[in-house]
């Protein structure tokens, strides 16, 4: 129960971790910025986004050193090798992510947000999922082995509920009722990836990268 209450902080201080952003963003900045968030230009824009990142990077640094030196848990360990039937299932999950994602943009996603920052905003916003991304991964890598140790079932995406509540609630409360719901299924299905690819934490990253993104 403790070793399962301690990953469970693990993925809770990645979720904090994320939510530093929004300190920035809305408590710190503002008055340093002399604008809101929906006012800065482009630098300002910037100047977020390489804060943020480090601040990201050095909670991700902070929560996987933890887990190793307290729990012996090195999130870093490769997994069993894929099997082809999984590899199908999570091609489907990946299409589906990227087909509810060009109905909420109305288009692809990357496209939309090329044209609407330009390439220099573009290119340190894409830097900058880049963190977040990482941290999403490891709530739900914490998140799916606190619940294993307490309930000893290795088939339930544990992990990508607890990225639907956190991630989700976030969303519901920085952006609108439909992304919070977008969200929250994402989370849903990037747990189902992690799983379906035996918890290889690289392979993991880079399916929940191109779902996130793309």
């Amino acid at each position: 129960m403790k070793k399962g209450f301690g990953f469970l902080c693990l993925a809770l201080l990645a979720f904090a971790g994320i939510g530093l952003e929004a300190v920035l963003a809305w408590v710190i900045e503002p008055p340093i910025f002399g604008a809101e968030l929906e006012n800065w230009t482009t630098a300002q824009h910037i100047i977020h986004w390489i804060i943020t990142c480090i601040l990201w990077g050095l909670s991700a640094w902070a929560v996987t050193s933890i887990a190793k030196r307290s729990y012996g848990f090195d999130i870093f360990e490769k997994g069993r090798k894929v099997e082809t039937w999984k590899w199908i299932l999570v091609a489907v999950l990946v299409i589906f992510s990227l087909v509810v994602s060009y109905l909420d943009w109305n288009g692809i996603k990357v496209v939309k947000e090329f044209n609407s920052n330009g390439p220099l905003k573009f290119v340190f916003q894409y830097i900058y999922y880049c963190f977040e991304v990482a941290l999403v991964t490891l709530i739900l890598v914490f998140g799916q082995k606190a619940f294993e140790e307490w309930f000893k079932n290795k088939n339930i995406p544990y992990g990508g509920i607890i990225v639907a509540i956190t991630w989700g609630i976030g969303h519901f409360m920085t952006k609108d009722f439909t992304t919070g719901i977008l969200t929250t299924i994402a989370g849903l299905a990037y747990g189902s990836v992690y799983l379906l690819v035996n918890r290889d934490i690289k392979k993991s990253y880079i399916l929940l990268w191109l779902m996130f993104v793309l």
